[in-house]
């Protein structure tokens, strides 16, 4: 790369970083203290802004920089995390954010412990929340690294471990000082920039060849290696039926598990009223779906443009598709027009793992503090008295720094991994371990705390020990530790066993249960979900 072309980025970094700096500043200065204020906003975004938050939220670096990686390189099959991410969103918008907003107030454990006995249910649920949230942000710290790596013109070393560790300071001082006000905006403001840019790209990629999508496809095609292999079911995950059973989990995780992620879970308790969460989800599923179909012209336009060798001699997991696509339709390395394409959709993409590693490490902040913090030091969290918000907020300040760290360290280890890969781990787990048992609290009339905690545990320590056991860690040249091998379970992704075995968990544990159920509390529970009366 041309040192123009690094010098132009880093200045669009640079810009993006102080706005999102300065909004955090005005954010603080409005901040009071109060938990409702720090984990919430003082629950006062109107459904369209909550609804722009939500898309910035969702749209991380695995859908501009992943997906579309992973659709150069590898087709049609890279077009189930489009689907699966897209389709999603009609479980949360039918099943979970009417009811999460009306039953919780802050977490994910907030619903399911309203019904049940706290400590147990929270330290479980808080647990599986903040690993999940971990999962998500080493996603995020990958590309980052493979982002910047681009940039400066080095693949490895020490340019993509200090843009880990400086992504993960700045998401630890967004959210220590701005807590959720300044978090939504940033991503309100990343979801913009994000769909200015997607909408730029696809433009110039239909435009490049005269809107003929077909004639795009062809090229693609053409240049895969593959032929018309490339455009049909199965170049990824149809060479045998191991391959088919992952391309099946893979899809049950997608489509499963957002309504179990504990950083969009937590965006609907930042409007006022359930209906307003409602609201919102319809306006992140236009700007959602919209940017999703742009993605498929991006992945294919790649291919066509760039070609499937260029994008894995850059990033072997295919990060910088994107990146590289852009540098191409402004004319090329060596052109200002390429130059400056390259570095606004560099910017762009910088700015989407910003925003939204601020908004998975607030979550997992506010499980620590609210949920295990609370439960382990005075039974249960109150929420009524100013000096227990006061300490809970601190605390939370503090666990975003230990989140923080660890990310890092992990986010090192995984870097040569597709984002949209270990985000699809992240959505496993998170289907697993949440989804059970926050659909067992709002629709079971029968179920229990040993149930929920049997749930939480039963999805959760499953899909983690099938990860270990898979290809992802050992036992193939792709593997995280190609030169060791300890694979036993044959699939990449575990959610095609682990996710019925939480649900299967939290029956067995509800069944075999001494403890009666509390009906009296369901039907209140049950009124709350469906009416809001009594709702915070």
């Amino acid at each position: 790369m041309t040192g123009t072309h690094q010098t132009l980025a880093l200045v669009l970094f640079s810009a993006f970083v102080a706005v999102t700096l300065a909004i955090t500043t005005w954010a603080s200065r409005k901040r009071h203290g109060s938990a409702e204020e720090f984990y919430a906003g003082g629950r006062l975004f109107s459904p369209m802004e909550n609804g722009f938050a939500i898309a910035g939220d969702y749209m991380s670096a695995a859908s501009f920089l992943g997906i579309s990686g992973l659709i150069a390189l590898f087709g049609y099959d890279g077009l189930l995390y489009s689907v699966g991410f897209l389709v999603a969103w009609l479980v949360v918008l039918f099943l979970v954010a009417e009811l999460v907003r009306n039953c919780g107030r802050f977490t994910l454990a907030d619903v399911v412990a309203a019904r049940m006995r706290e400590r147990p249910v929270r330290i479980a649920a808080g647990t599986s929340s903040v690993t999940v949230s971990v999962l998500y942000l080493v996603a995020q710290m990958v590309g980052a690294g493979s982002l910047v790596a681009l940039l400066l013109g080095e693949a490895s070393g020490a340019a993509q471990a200090w843009t880990v560790v400086g992504v993960g300071a700045l998401m630890v001082i967004y959210v220590s000082m701005g807590g959720m006000r300044a978090t939504t905006w940033i991503q309100i403001v990343k979801a913009v920039l994000l769909m200015g840019g997607a909408i730029t790209l696809t433009v110039l990629v239909l435009a490049r060849f005269h809107g003929d999508f077909d004639q795009l496809l062809r090229t693609a095609a053409a240049r895969s290696g593959h032929g018309s292999d490339f455009l049909v079911p199965g170049l990824k995950y149809g060479g045998s039926w191991t391959a088919r059973f992952d391309f099946i989990s893979l899809g049950l995780a997608l489509v499963l598990g957002t309504a179990g992620l504990p950083h969009i879970l937590s965006r609907f308790y930042t409007v006022p009223t359930a209906r307003a969460a409602r609201r919102s989800v319809v306006w992140s599923i236009g700007l959602i779906g919209s940017f999703y179909l742009m993605t498929i012209v991006l992945g294919f336009g790649a291919a066509a443009l760039v070609g499937p060798d260029a994008v894995r001699g850059s990033n072997a997991a295919g990060n910088t598709a994107v990146p590289l696509l852009a540098l191409d339709l402004g004319g090329g390395a060596d052109s200002t027009g390429g130059t400056v394409l390259f570095a606004i959709v560099a910017a762009v993409a910088f700015a989407t793992i910003l925003a939204v590693v601020a908004g998975i490490t607030l979550a997992s902040s506010a499980s620590v503090a609210h949920d295990l913090y609370a439960s382990l030091r005075r039974g249960g969290p109150d929420g009524k008295r100013g000096g227990r918000q006061w300490s809970e907020v601190a605390v939370a300040r503090v666990a975003a720094a230990g989140v923080g760290v660890l990310a890092i360290g992990l986010g090192l280890v995984a870097r040569d991994l597709n984002v949209a890969f270990l985000v699809g781990l992240a959505f496993a787990v998170a289907a697993s371990a949440n989804l059970p048992v926050l659909l067992y609290s709002l629709f079971w009339r029968g179920f229990t705390t040993r149930g929920a905690v049997w749930s939480v545990y039963g999805g959760l320590v499953p899909a983690l020990v099938l990860v270990v056991l898979s290809p992802v860690l050992s036992g193939s040249p792709t593997s995280l530790f190609p030169g060791v091998d300890f694979q036993y379970f044959p699939l990449e992704n575990p959610g095609l066993v682990s996710i019925p075995l939480g649900f299967l968990a939290g029956w067995l544990g509800t069944v075999t249960s001494p403890e009666e159920p509390d009906e009296a509390k369901h039907a209140e529970t049950e009124v709350r979900a469906l009416t809001g009366a009594g709702a915070v």
